[in-house]
């Protein structure tokens, strides 16, 4: 039944990230210690460790096709590597019921931005003519590559539901690249995150393992087929998905501990 669970949760996982560009993450920690009955000090760094490496195997034929942003993706990392290894510092400062509670307020405020439909694109960092006003570009993508990274580190999640909207709607990169780009930012946060757990590292490996491997099949099979699905009915349905599971973690740590 374990590796069932872990099967669908990954796959669950991989698909939405080569999709979206990001999301599935936010289900991994609840799925792992709600699903799994997995410890929560286990279940962040599987989850980074996770989605750390689909993301990656996503970004693939994202690099090939040409659709990511380098220099963009470099300026989150330069400022999320940091700040993720701070939020995995704090995760295991504090105590776990009080990280589930604001992880489930991350997952409202995340549904709630999926469903807001906020249209329109940006210009900060939109290439005019052959060039991009970095100046402009990078004062706006410093704080939010800040507050992504923190929150991956210290909730486990790829922080994609973040990066892309920030991306379209605020640097003004068109939405295939923002996918592209998301998954390398991921994958860099991931790893930064992770390292502040290697001291002390103590994961189940089998189900790690077949966590993963679902979870890089499904990125690997939404990235190459998922050019025909709406992905704006699939973000809707998600939000709703992710109200639910919040609610679900809430009433958890409220009334139930």
């Amino acid at each position: 039944m374990t590796i069932l669970v872990s099967v669908a949760l990954g796959a669950v996982i991989g698909i939405l990230l080569g999709l979206l560009g990001g999301g599935g993450s936010i289900l991994a920690v609840p799925g792992l210690v709600y699903g799994l009955g997995i410890p929560l000090g286990q279940a962040v760094p599987m989850s980074l460790l996770v989605v750390g490496v689909s993301a990656l195997f996503g970004a693939i034929p994202k690099v090939r096709s040409g659709l990511v942003q380098w220099r963009v993706a470099g300026v989150f990392a330069l400022t999320g590597l940091p700040a993720a290894f701070a939020g995995s510092a704090v995760n295991q400062a504090i105590p776990a019921p009080l990280t589930l509670a604001g992880f489930a307020v991350v997952m409202i405020a995340a549904g709630a931005r999926m469903l807001s439909g906020a249209g329109g694109i940006g210009t900060a960092c939109r290439v005019e003519g052959s060039t991009v006003n970095w100046r402009r570009c990078t004062s706006r993508a410093v704080p939010v590559g800040l507050a992504v990274g923190f929150l991956t580190g210290l909730f486990g999640v790829g922080g994609g539901f973040l990066i892309v909207p920030a991306l379209v709607l605020l640097l003004g990169i068109e939405m295939s690249a923002a996918i592209g780009t998301s998954l390398v930012i991921v994958t860099a946060n991931s790893s930064s995150g992770l390292l502040a757990y290697l001291g002390d590292l103590s994961l189940d490996w089998r189900i790690t393992a077949v966590f993963t491997a679902t979870a890089i099949g499904g990125s690997l099979v939404a990235g190459r087929y998922g050019k025909h699905i709406d992905t704006t009915r699939l973000q809707n349905w998600f939000a709703y998905l992710i109200f639910a599971v919040a609610a679900f973690v809430l009433v958890e740590v409220i009334f139930l501990r």
